[in-house]
């Protein structure tokens, strides 16, 4: 199969047509930039192949931002020397023709047998997907998809298969029909309905497992239950025996009693370490009197010492408070200085705030002075456009005139006039030339020389000396016409009396005036809203504001000291840092005051403390009876000690006496003999409860028939092995058939796997020497072999390197091209930016791979890198100059 031209318009970025002629055998490059057109090229060959014309769901076929667009893709293309031209249009204008040798088909059919040669399928609905591309889905590699082609493979498998076996013809026989392959998958079933694929017990066989096993398990239980009903028959002879001895003997209370007597010793022995710690606590307090005492007398002892010692505190006191007084003159002296520097620099700086407050103030002062000055010019302006706009609003007042009754006043008198030139036409003229001197009377109207009047109803004429004539026009339209006049003059009327004019000309003149005063107030309010945006009010009070707060200032600026009193003041931050300085040294000096008061007062008290602790020594020394309590002391002192003997000799004796009834012993005997009284009685008790509970569960086992239950149980096993048995050897039998048969096709699975590793080698042997590339029954490539690695390697397909596996990917797919066309079926490459992650020397490899395969296919090849591929052969077609020529 060979291309030859490709037309496209208005699909993706192409807007308007694009054409590509004069596609030769063999290699085709296209080269461009991203974004330059490449793959939709890609996409409109896809397009015409794969896409239904009918689709609804090809919406990115078209333009960005153009929904209306029809995409359009015209192929022409060579196959066993017949001229083939397909031409598809999509989404609007739906469209497919296939011409081919005098063959025209339309539509679904020339989809149907586009399929049907190139060996693809269409989906039930919705866009071609992967699955449905088929050979063209394996053959025509999309961008950055070379490396995945055992998916592809898998959904050109059918039509792969079809190619090997009519080139190897009918020798294959049986196992390569559809026959060969459902007499396995009969086989899988049968063996599946037994075994599972690794060999598993399954379905009937799992079951007759299963219940065996369940059978063999209940067997064990009521043999179990058969074991535990003797054993338990045994056991309610020797409980029973048991609890006659017990019963006879009831040793519980023996240990109850020896409880009670050792309960009666730990209470005796319990009295006495009562009395050990009264006695310890007597000690105690002994102890700590004869530690009171002591303290006492060598205070007596040490007071004579103390008292000189307080003395010569008493006099280092007095020297200090001497010496701390002397300097309290310079500390008053330097604090009065350092208040009056700062009393003097926040005077300055009140003074300095003052001034600046007085510029502030003036500034403000003059502000105001201006500001009312404009307010009371502006304020005049607006009183007086107030005052006539109020003039301006009465006169419009006055002669407004109702918009719509002056509308409807207009259409009455027009229609009044339509009606006067319709009376004119209608009504009975009656002409008249009387004799001089003659008159008559028309409804009482003399009527005496020539003329003519209009009568429009009945009239009398009275001739005089000859009588009366009754005049009657003719026809109702006049009658009618007149009632109208009448209806039409009395709203007339009405309307003039409502608007109080006297007629339409003067209401009309009235409106008129009334609209140039209306433009008179809008031109007056205008200027007005300039002056007083909020109103003459809010002017009058924005006015006042501005005139009080320029008597207030005034009023303080007067009260203010003059400007010439304080122009030799410093400026505000000079005086600011004066006052800072003098109020940091009157801080210190502050801090040194209160330094001082505290030492003296810390002085004064030191004086005051060590004359009192003299005088307290003084008069303790000097008191009458303290001969009289140290010798107290001293007696008691001696009582003390010999209370403590007494009390040590019979603390000693209490505790030899004890220690030897062992108090904590005694404890334990009282707690084990309880704990031993209780447990035999509980133990009595739960043998009795156990007898109990045997004897009924003896009673019930006896009435299920346990052994005969048990019988039963082994016959319902040994049947259920028999058919296990039986089940096994049927799945043996369909496991070695299956066996059998997969090998058989395997053997003729090598065979057609010949023809393709033939292929594959021959590219195989360029990229990679002495390597093999197996493929597995599928036809799919599985696993690289390299046998000229010491040891041999082995790895599969999807383990390679990415670019590796796009290598490998490409060199499958030439090798499926070959075996196609071996196969008499069409074949053509189409390559979108393949192998771009190849380095130098595999690139290099490839191009001699390339450039033997089109030597049998035409290869269409699309590129954004040019100078890699500049020694295949061939010119480069440029897609900027394609869509420049377009």
């Amino acid at each position: 199969m060979k291309l030859s031209r490709l037309r496209l318009e208005q699909f993706q970025q192409f807007r308007t047509s694009l054409e590509v002629n004069d596609l030769g055998e063999g290699i085709n490059l296209f080269a461009g930039p991203n974004e330059s057109g490449k793959s939709t090229l890609v996409r409109a060959i896809r397009a015409a192949f794969f896409e239904r014309h009918r689709s609804t769901s090809l919406g990115e076929l078209q333009p960005w931002g153009e929904s209306s667009a029809a995409p359009e893709v015209t192929l022409a293309f060579t196959w066993q020397g017949q001229e083939w031209q397909l031409d598809k249009r999509f989404l609007r204008r739906q469209r497919c023709e296939l011409v081919a040798a005098g063959e025209h088909l339309n539509g679904d059919e020339a989809e149907e047998r586009l399929a049907e040669l190139l060996g693809y399928q269409f989906p039930g609905r919705g866009a071609s997907k992967a699955e449905h591309w088929g050979i063209p889905g394996l053959l025509w590699v999309e961008q950055g998809a070379g490396q995945e082609v055992r998916d592809s493979v898998g959904h050109a498998g059918e039509h792969l298969q079809s190619a090997l076996v009519g080139s190897l013809g009918e020798a294959l026989g049986e196992m390569t029909s559809s026959s060969g392959d459902a007499l396995i998958q009969q086989v899988e079933r049968e063996r599946g309905r037994l075994l599972t694929a690794t060999g598993r017990p399954t379905g009937d066989l799992r079951e007759a497992q299963q219940a065996c096993e369940t059978l063999e398990d209940e067997l064990a239980q009521q043999e179990e239950a058969v074991r535990r009903y003797q054993a338990s028959v045994d056991r309610l002879g020797e409980l029973e025996r048991e609890q006659q001895e017990i019963d006879a003997a009831r040793p519980w209370e023996a240990q109850r009693e020896k409880a009670r007597a050792a309960e009666q010793q730990l209470r005796a022995v319990e009295k006495l370490q009562q009395q050990q710690a009264q006695e310890q606590r007597d000690l105690e307090g002994c102890q700590r009197q004869q530690r009171l005492y002591r303290q006492q007398l060598q205070d007596f002892e040490t007071q004579a010492e103390q008292l000189v010692t307080r003395q010569q505190d008493n006099q280092k006191a007095r020297s200090r408070l001497e010496a701390c007084q002397v300097g309290e003159e310079p500390v008053r002296r330097h604090l009065t200085d350092a208040t009056a520097a700062y009393e003097q620099a926040a005077a300055r700086l009140q003074a300095a705030r003052e001034r600046d407050h007085r510029q502030t103030r003036q500034a403000e002062h003059d502000r105001l002075a201006e500001q009312v000055a404009t307010l009371d010019e502006t304020l005049g302006r607006a009183r007086s456009l107030r005052d006539a706009l109020q003039r301006l609003a009465a006169d419009y007042q006055a002669q407004a005139v109702d918009g719509k009754a002056l509308g409807e006043l207009q259409r009455l008198e027009a229609e009044l006039g339509r009606l006067a030139i319709q009376q004119h036409a209608l009504a009975t003229r009656l002409g008249f030339s009387l004799e001089a001197g003659q008159r008559l009377e028309l409804d009482g109207q003399t009527l005496s020389g020539e003329g003519e009047t209009l009568l429009l109803e009945q009239a009398e004429l009275r001739i005089p000396g000859v009588g009366r004539l009754t005049i009657q026009p003719g026809g109702t339209d006049v009658t009618d016409l007149l009632r109208r006049q009448q209806r039409r003059e009395a709203e007339r009327d009405a309307l003039l009396q409502r608007l109080g004019v006297a007629d339409l000309t003067t209401a009309e003149a009235q409106a008129r005036r009334a609209r140039e005063l209306e433009q008179q107030i809008q031109e007056a309010r205008a200027r007005l809203e300039g002056l007083a945006p909020e109103g003459v009010d809010a002017l009058e009070s924005q006015h006042r504001l501005a005139v009080k707060g320029y008597e207030q200032l005034a009023a303080e600026l007067a009260g203010l000291p003059a400007a010439e009193q304080q122009a030799e003041l410093p400026s505000m931050a000079q005086a600011q840092t004066e006052l800072d300085s003098a109020g940091e040294a009157l801080k210190a000096a502050e801090q040194a005051e209160v330094a001082y008061r505290q030492q003296l007062s810390l002085a004064k008290q030191a004086l005051a403390t060590a004359g009192a602790e003299w005088q307290r020594l003084h008069d303790e020394l000097n008191a009458p009876d303290r001969q009289r309590r140290q010798q107290e002391a001293r007696d008691a002192l001696t009582d003390l000690k010999a209370e403590e003997q007494r009390l040590a000799t019979s603390l000693q004796a209490l505790k030899r006496q004890i220690d030897a009834a062992n108090p904590e012993l005694l404890a334990q005997d009282v707690e084990r003999f309880s704990r031993a009284a209780d447990a035999m009685q509980r133990h009595a008790r739960e043998r009795e409860a156990e007898i109990t509970q045997l004897r009924i569960r003896l009673e019930t086992l006896g009435a299920n028939g346990l052994e005969e239950q048990r019988d039963e149980t082994r016959q319902r096993k040994e049947s259920q092995q028999r058919r296990r048995e039986q089940l096994q050897r049927r799945a043996a039998a369909l496991d070695l058939l299956l066996t059998l048969l997969k090998e058989q096709r395997q053997e003729v699975t090598l065979r057609l796997q010949a023809p393709l590793q033939k292929h594959l080698n021959r590219y195989l042997k360029l990229l990679f020497p002495g390597a093999e590339l197996t493929v597995d029954e599928e036809l799919k490539p599985e696993t690289l072999i390299r046998t000229d690695a010491s040891p041999e390697e082995r790895g599969d397909l999807e383990a390679l390197s990415f670019g590796a596996r796009e290598q490998m990917g490409l060199i499958s797919r030439l090798a499926y091209a070959d075996l196609l066309q071996e196969a008499g079926r069409p074949t053509l490459i189409i390559l979108d930016d393949a192998l771009v992650h190849c380095d130098q020397a595999r690139r290099e490899q490839m191009k001699r791979i390339l450039f033997d395969a089109a030597q049998r296919h035409q290869i269409l090849m699309f590129t954004c890198h040019p100078e890699n591929w500049q020694d295949l052969g061939v010119v480069p077609r440029d897609m900027r100059t394609l869509k420049e020529a377009s």
